[in-house]
């Protein structure tokens, strides 16, 4: 490898006093062999020095070069042949008629590349032919006379050819392409570095300085194209070049296309990266300018916005709006998604979702079970009943029933909570979910999702005790009942201020409880019990069947009432709506349930 970069240099320092080689075409019918002959003798001695040219022939992909090649009728012929080329095989063919320079033998592994794609070909056998071989050894032993574009084109072509890494030609365009990157355009910078991030992933050292290279030119980035591509493809490598990206897509953000904005999202969306600024911009654009849009634009912006967590009334009413009249022909995986999307964000589109549930009635022998549970689960969500329900829940019923023993213990859990928030869950499911065998398998699993598998299993014994009065059981042991202390919950400004006014209401602290821990698995923010005359009373001295374990004994006077004050915060409401999500009406429903007078504090 040294003594060719010192070879490159020598021919760097002769170039220049070396005039240009004459060369005279040879018939294209004359046998390799012999048009090479034909060649040598026609050429002027300075034309030898030619024959080896170093990169300073390449450096550049200059049109003097595209013309000079041009003009010769020899390589012309050969360039048609090879755009024309309908298989393999005739390309194959031309390095066993003609006799081939690296240009030419790199064109064709190109086009070898292409024509394998197109045709979905085992590239195993072009591999292994004896005439690929050939040329990849005229490529290997001219590799600094090939043209830059040429040179690029011809790497991404034997990555997509599947040739082995460890192949020592393969590893010579990649020294070669590594040495010339500072005189490559930014465009083929781009198309090498989309190639390499697909191909090779973080770990490509080749891929890190082109990365390094696209950061210190950065400033030549144009068009929307390039950005759309840089930001989809590579920016997960390099967050410094993702940082450019968005101030660049922030700049062109007016002349992006739907599907242009349909990639950033999305791309924003997979690196976890929730730029407001670009956001922001991308949905006005996409509001005042673009009335129509296409289900996979409708459908990825749904996901990307959901993922980020990124709120925009108006952009979610234009997407709930334009998917309504698809939903019919959607399929149940695109259905799935754009519910459990519009589920994460918490937007109650109620047109869509009758739509949805209208779907599901409709086309039930295509919703599989894990289908039909995700709808189920958006639904609890979102505290959606449809208008048809008794129709609606008979099919789910039917369909689900005979199916909870196929399904993983998680999404059971969840299947049969989402049926609670509902108000549909039926002997059946909660007998399956309360039976010691089900919750043996996470006693002593202190894991996160252990934990919150626990929390649901209690609010769904909640739901048994207290909704569903013709269930005889089983329910959860009191072990299981004992309330999980929540890690680092922070006081918010509405929970401070409800304790300032209820201490002035209470006068002793005796007459009431905060942050009370229910073994229904719901917290009260504050517990008091009053009189029939609305007096408090020591709330200590009495019986609490709430708590796990009650400090008093005595029944309540006559006339006397328990108040719960239950605290809600954005998080608890549908998106710009005052109406409960589906979790916080359960824990309403129950606390009520259980006796109290629900006082709800919001803001």
């Amino acid at each position: 490898m040294a003594a060719r970069l010192v070879q490159r240099c020598c021919w760097r320092h002769f170039g220049a006093f070396v005039s240009a080689p004459s060369v005279l075409p040879a018939s294209l019918l004359v046998p390799a062999g012999k048009v090479a002959m034909a060649r040598a003798s026609l050429q002027r001695p300075s034309a030898l020095f030619h024959a080896s040219s170093p990169s300073c022939w390449a450096d550049g992909f200059s049109v003097k070069e595209q013309v000079d090649d041009s003009r010769n009728p020899e390589h012309k012929v050969i360039g048609e042949l090879i755009e024309t080329a309908t298989s393999p095989q005739d390309l194959l063919q031309l390095g066993e008629l003609h006799s081939l320079n690296s240009n030419q033998a790199s064109l064709i592994i190109t086009q070898l590349s292409r024509l394998a794609a197109e045709k979905k070909l085992q590239t195993e056998n072009i591999l292994q032919d004896e005439r690929f071989q050939h040329l990849i050894a005229i490529v290997d032993s001219q590799i600094s006379q090939v043209w830059n574009n040429t040179l690029v084109n011809l790497l991404k072509s034997l990555y997509s050819l599947g040739m082995d890494s460890d192949r020592r030609e393969l590893q010579s365009v990649e020294q070669e392409v590594l040495w010339r990157l500072r005189r490559l355009t930014f465009r083929q910078l781009v198309s090498l570095a989309e190639s390499l991030a697909i191909r090779q992933g973080k770990e490509s050292k080749l891929l890190s300085e082109v990365i390094k290279k696209l950061e210190l030119r950065w400033t030549e980035l144009e068009g929307t194209r390039t950005v759309v591509t840089l930001m989809g493809r590579v920016g997960h490598v390099s967050p410094a070049l993702m940082d450019r990206l968005e101030d660049k897509a922030l700049e062109l953000a007016e002349q992006f296309n739907p599907d242009d904005i349909r990639k950033v999202t999305l791309a924003l969306a997979y690196q976890n990266r929730r730029c407001v600024p670009l956001l922001r911009a991308l949905s006005y654009h996409l509001v005042q300018k673009h009335s129509e849009l296409g289900l996979n634009v409708l459908m990825d912006l749904i996901f990307a916005y959901g993922k980020l967590n990124f709120h925009q009334p108006q952009v979610f009413q234009k997407i709930a709006t334009d998917l309504q009249p698809h939903v019919a022909t959607m399929t149940p995986i695109e259905v799935t998604r754009c519910i459990r999307s519009f589920a994460l964000l918490k937007w109650l589109s109620l047109p869509l979702c009758e739509a949805i549930a209208q779907y599901a009635l409709d086309n039930t022998r295509q919703l599989s079970v894990t289908h039909l549970s995700g709808i189920i689960l958006s639904f609890a969500r979102l505290n959606f009943q449809p208008s048809g329900s008794e129709d609606f829940f008979s099919m789910v019923h039917e369909e689900l029933r005979p199916q909870l023993d196929t399904l993983e213990p998680h999404l059971l859990a969840d299947l049969v909570w989402s049926l609670c928030v509902l108000q549909q869950a039926k002997a059946p499911y909660l007998q399956r979910v309360l039976a010691p065998d089900f919750h043996a398998q996470i006693r002593g699993d202190q894991s996160l999702k252990a934990q919150n598998l626990r929390l649901k299993l209690v609010h769904i014994n909640a739901a048994a005790r207290l909704e569903s009065p013709d269930y005889r059981g089983p329910f959860l042991p009191a072990e299981m009942l004992s309330p999980v202390e929540p890690a680092g919950e922070k006081v918010t400004a509405l929970q401070r201020s409800l304790r300032e006014a209820l201490a002035g209401v209470l006068g002793s602290q005796d007459n009431g409880r905060f942050d009370v821990r229910t073994v229904y698995g719901w917290q009260i923010d504050a517990e008091m019990v009053v009189n029939s005359e609305n007096k408090p009373l020591p709330v200590k001295d009495f019986a609490a069947p709430h708590l796990l374990r009650s400090e008093g004994t005595k029944p309540l006077p006559p006339g006397a009432r328990r108040v719960a004050f239950l605290r809600w915060e954005f998080p608890n409401f549908s998106n710009r709506s005052k109406d409960l999500l589906g979790r916080s009406a359960m824990a309403r429903r129950h606390i009520q349930a259980a006796g109290f007078l629900v006082v709800d504090v919001s803001r």
